[in-house]
C-alpha cells in the first residue's frame, strides 16, 4: 500500500523541480560565469558567445554575474537596474555585463534616438607616429599635450561609461573638462 504513494511523491517533487528549473530559465537564464575576454555577440538574429576567433552558438539564455540577463534568441538584454534594450547586428555584451555598440545607430536607438542614419558609421581613428614624448630637445608643443589631455579624458570617460552599476554615472566633470580643453584646442591653433 505504501508503493502507490511512494510513487505519487516522487512524481509530484519531479513536477515541482521542472517547474522550478522552467521558471528560473525565464527569470533569467542559465548563470553562467564567462572568461573576461568573452563576448556575448547579436549576429544573424541571434546571441553567440565570442571568444577571440572561436564563436559558439548558444541554447539557452544567459545570466551574467554582475546580473545581467541576455535572451539569446531575440537579444533582449537586462541590466541589473532593471533598464532594457535590444542588441543590433555586431553589438555585444563584455563578460562584465557592459554593452558595446557596433555602430553610432544601435547606440542611438538604445538611449531613444531615432535621428541617427542607419548607416552611419563611426570616425575611425588612426594614430600616425608614435605617442608625443617629452624627450629632451623634442618636447611635444602645446597642441599636441591639450590633445594628449584629450586622448586622456576620454579614455577615462569610456571607463566610466563601462562601468557595471545599476546606476549610470555622472560624467558631467569630464565633459566639462572636454568642453574646457577643446577651447583651448581651438585658441591654439
Amino acid at each position: 500500500m505504501r508503493q502507490p504513494h511512494f510513487f505519487a511523491v516522487a512524481l509530484l517533487g519531479a513536477t515541482l523541480s521542472l517547474t522550478a528549473l522552467s521558471s528560473r530559465a525565464q527569470s533569467g537564464g542559465t548563470p553562467v560565469r564567462p572568461n573576461r575576454n568573452a563576448q556575448f555577440v547579436f549576429r544573424n538574429g541571434e546571441v553567440v558567445q565570442r571568444l577571440a576567433t572561436r564563436i559558439t552558438p548558444l541554447t539557452q539564455n544567459v545570466r551574467l554575474p554582475n546580473g545581467t540577463k541576455i535572451n539569446v534568441k531575440s537579444g533582449i538584454v537586462e541590466f541589473p537596474g532593471g533598464k532594457i534594450t535590444s542588441l543590433h547586428e555586431g553589438d555585444y555584451i563584455n563578460a562584465e555585463g557592459g554593452i558595446v555598440f557596433s555602430t553610432p545607430a544601435s547606440a542611438a536607438a538604445a538611449r531613444g534616438d531615432n535621428s541617427v542614419t542607419a548607416n552611419a558609421k563611426y570616425d575611425k581613428y588612426v594614430q600616425v607616429g608614435t605617442a608625443p614624448t617629452t624627450i629632451i630637445g623634442n618636447a611635444p608643443n602645446e597642441r599636441e599635450q591639450l590633445l594628449t589631455q584629450k586622448v586622456e579624458l576620454l579614455t577615462r570617460k569610456v571607463a566610466l561609461l563601462q562601468q557595471t552599476h545599476p546606476n549610470p554615472p555622472d560624467t558631467g566633470a569630464v565633459d566639462k573638462q572636454l568642453l574646457d580643453l577643446d577651447e583651448q584646442i581651438k585658441a591654439v591653433k
